[in-house]
């Protein structure tokens, strides 16, 4: 049982992340636009970091170099978040998103090179079975969205290289801290750039401030805040190459349950992503 315990978190934030995914659209939709969610996230990570503190007897590791770790993971995961909002408002989402997706190809790399990460040849099958899905999933069809330079471009490698090196400090860091101090490291990070959000918040339009707008986000990203607790102990219990590829397989959840609530049907892209997904769940989780 112990040694699967990694899978068990893994497969938690590949589930939540992929309902996450599903919803994450329901406020922005009525008038409450994505950079306020992200200041929602953030303060949804208050308390899942408390709960995690409190498992642990409130014994939050305070020294300089957990205190630089953490926040290095929160900078680079939340950091990432506001920048990938710059680059979709400047380039298409059909081409960004797909970029982004393939970030755990940097993590498998630094993971084998620096921390000596092995994996077996059924594993390896899954980590690019998993990689091919990933992409595919993250398919979006051409909106006929221009742009006249290229700085999305240059933004999307940067969230691509940010959230990359976030998976593998965050497996180094389990390897002499404690993960539910790596989490509230993250959180304070991630609440500590809320003003960043709001100052890319477009104000002059309305916004939704009824149920539907921060009430209901919060219900929703609080998945999100979930995922990402249960992603920091998969990677305490977990090899970083096979945990990545597997929580990157959240949007195949995500299409289920679009295709459930909203009659969503995949084209054949999405359905290829998917039948791949299975399948890399599968050798991976072995």
């Amino acid at each position: 049982m112990l040694k699967k315990t990694w899978l068990i978190y893994a497969l938690i934030t590949t589930l939540f992340w992929g309902i996450w995914g599903a919803l994450i659209e329901l406020p922005e939709k009525v008038g409450f636009p994505a950079t306020l969610g992200y200041s929602v996230w953030a303060l949804t990570m208050i308390p899942c970091s408390l709960v995690a503190l409190y498992l642990i007897r409130w014994k939050l590791e305070h020294d300089g170099r957990s205190i630089f770790l953490g926040s290095a993971i929160g900078l680079l995961g939340a950091g990432g978040q506001l920048i990938l909002f710059q680059a979709l408002r400047e380039g298409p989402a059909y081409i960004v998103f797909p970029l982004i997706s393939l970030f755990p190809i940097l993590t498998i790399f630094l993971s084998m090179t620096l921390l000596k990460e092995r994996a077996s040849r059924k594993h390896w099958m899954g980590i690019v079975v998993s990689l091919v899905a990933i992409l595919l999933l993250s398919y979006q069809p051409a909106s006929g969205q221009g742009t006249s330079t290229y700085t999305w471009l240059i933004l999307s490698v940067i969230v691509f290289v940010l959230w990359g090196l976030q998976a593998y400090v965050m497996k180094f860091s389990n390897e002499t801290m404690k993960a539910e101090s790596i989490f509230f490291y993250m959180m304070i990070t991630a609440v500590l750039l809320i003003p960043v959000a709001l100052l890319m918040t477009d104000f002059s339009k309305p916004v939704n401030w009824g149920f539907k707008g921060p009430y209901l986000a919060a219900l929703i990203h609080v998945l999100n805040a979930v995922g990402a607790l249960t992603l920091v102990y998969a990677l305490r219990y977990g090899k970083a190459i096979i945990v990545v590829p597997m929580t990157g397989l959240s949007p195949l959840i995500t299409v289920v349950l679009s295709l459930v609530l909203y009659g969503v049907v995949p084209g054949t892209v999405l359905s290829m992503g998917m039948v791949l997904a299975m399948i890399g769940i599968y050798l991976l989780s072995d």
